[in-house]
């Protein structure tokens, strides 16, 4: 089989080429930019992605540079509005974990490297027809070279400007916000200087200012400057115009110094209908794009990722039928509207300009953060181990769709070997080994104990409940693996 082609090298592409490699798939992974990112970009990893990468392999590298960040607070000026502690999440990565782009596209791509596989630079996607059978991709080579290759799926990870989406003229439908918003990477210090393992956002009439920590004393600010005036973003601001919004916004006594990266940029929430035409996907930025609230979007993009990596590995090795793929842009596209939702919304309040209305504001939110409630549901939604597929084609039964706890893995993570399987969670392990000799392309061979008495459950390879029934309710569990191997039964 010709190798599968992912176009776009940044964290999503990189995951996808990873995985893809992982369970043995040959793979492309092609990237338009000369080097790999030198900025910081997205720079939070949360609890679930983490969980994620930890099945992939290499969630290790990632924490031992990382910086764990354990609480996010909301404040107006010095008064602290609300606290929010990640302590509660049901997780072993109970915490954030900022890390700069360029260390998390270093880290990703060693980790495909691992696997025999280098990205392909200045190679650019130029036009594809794709049909039933496969993909026709035309590329541009730096040198000049124009080279046409054929391939069995086409995944468009590349970016808000997709060339995949184009290409496919798929619909991106959103709005623009109105206000320009400036990004600095600095050192910050001085007494004033919130806890440097806490999220701080500062309320202002002005509009927000955020501040992220990163390790050794640096930080992340993203502030709102104002509503847009022209058609294109302001210059990017100076270090003196990034201290006096410190001042202004967070009161006196931090210091803005050795500034590493300061940008302007506006915000878009975006995002196309379906992910999937045919043998051609999207994933990430290229699917979804939306307000850098909750810090949401790298995130949501290598989940994107992973969700459709260990479903072609299926069908592609033939291991389950082509419909099996039907259920990644169902899943992932409500997955995409609730962030790009929940991020606008933040955004929103965030951005009130009336003091009538940023009074009201503050008010609720002091009162509604002063619940631990309130507070455990911000921290749950932020990490993500709330993502669920309730309403998938693939969820079958009481409960089915969620995430199932890596405490209740019964040892090791589901999908962390070398093929992509299913994973059988029963009491009677005899009739539970008999099913898998049955179906010992989909199934481990070996089932494991249920977290809960008297039921059975169907994992599936990224941990998320594929099936819930009866302790007793065998035939349930066997027509539920037929349906994954029967063309059109998914």
């Amino acid at each position: 089989m010709s190798p599968i082609l992912i176009v776009g090298a940044g964290p999503v592409g990189l995951t996808m080429a990873s995985e893809l490699a992982r369970y043995g798939l040959s793979v492309r992974l092609i990237d338009r930019s000369p080097h790999p990112a030198e900025t910081s970009r997205a720079l939070v990893i949360w609890s679930r992605t983490l969980e994620l990468m930890d099945r992939m392999g290499c969630a290790d590298a990632f924490l031992e540079i990382g910086h764990r960040v354990h609480a996010a607070s909301i404040r107006s000026g010095d008064a602290v509005l609300g606290r929010t502690e990640f302590s509660d999440v049901a997780s072993s990565y109970n915490f954030a974990l900022t890390i700069p782009q360029s260390d998390t596209e270093r880290l990703l791509a060693a980790h495909l490297r691992s696997f025999r596989v280098a990205v392909e630079r200045q190679v650019e996607l130029v036009s594809f027809v794709a049909s039933t059978e496969g993909v026709e991709a035309r590329l541009a080579h730096a040198d000049g070279r124009e080279e046409v290759v054929e391939t069995p799926w086409l995944l468009g990870c590349d970016g808000a400007h997709s060339a995949v989406r184009h290409g496919l003229r798929a619909n991106f439908t959103g709005t623009a916000q109105r206000d320009d918003w400036i990004l600095a990477d600095v050192r910050l210090e001085g007494e004033g200087r919130p806890p440097a393992d806490e999220i701080t956002t500062y309320l202002h009439r002005d509009g927000p200012l955020a501040i992220f920590p990163m390790r050794e004393g640096r930080v992340r600010l993203i502030a709102a400057v104002g509503e847009a005036e022209t058609v294109h973003p302001r210059a990017a601001p100076t270090l003196t115009e990034v201290q006096s919004l410190l001042d202004q916004r967070a009161g006196h006594g931090m210091r803005a110094s050795d500034a590493t990266w300061l940008a302007n940029f506006r915000i878009n929430g975006r995002k196309a209908r379906d992910y999937r035409s045919g043998r051609v996907f999207l994933a990430g930025d290229a699917a979804h794009i939306h307000s850098p609230a909750g810090g949401q979007g790298m995130n949501t993009g290598m989940q994107d990722a992973i969700n459709l990596a260990w479903k072609l590995a299926m069908v592609a090795r033939g291991e389950a039928a082509v419909s099996l793929l039907d259920s990644y842009s169902p899943e992932r596209g409500e997955v995409g509207e609730m962030v790009l939702r929940n991020a606008t919304r933040l955004t929103d309040m965030a951005t009130l300009a009336h003091p009538t209305a940023i009074a009201a504001r503050n008010l609720v939110l002091h009162v509604m953060l002063g619940l631990h409630a309130v507070r455990q549901r911000m921290a749950l939604t932020m990490s993500e181990i709330e993502i669920a597929y309730p309403r998938s084609p693939l969820s079958s039964g009481r409960h089915a769709g969620v995430r199932l706890a890596p405490a209740d893995y019964d040892g090791v993570p589901p999908g962390a070997g070398p093929a992509p399987r299913f994973v059988l969670h029963a009491e009677d392990t005899k009739a539970g080994e008999a099913l898998a000799a049955r179906f010992p392309a989909l199934l481990e061979p070996h089932p494991r104990l249920p977290p809960v008495a008297g039921r059975i459950l169907v994992v599936r390879p990224d941990g998320y409940v594929g099936l819930s029934a009866a302790a007793e309710d065998w035939d349930e569990v066997e027509a539920y693996l037929r349906r994954l191997t029967r063309e059109g039964a998914v």
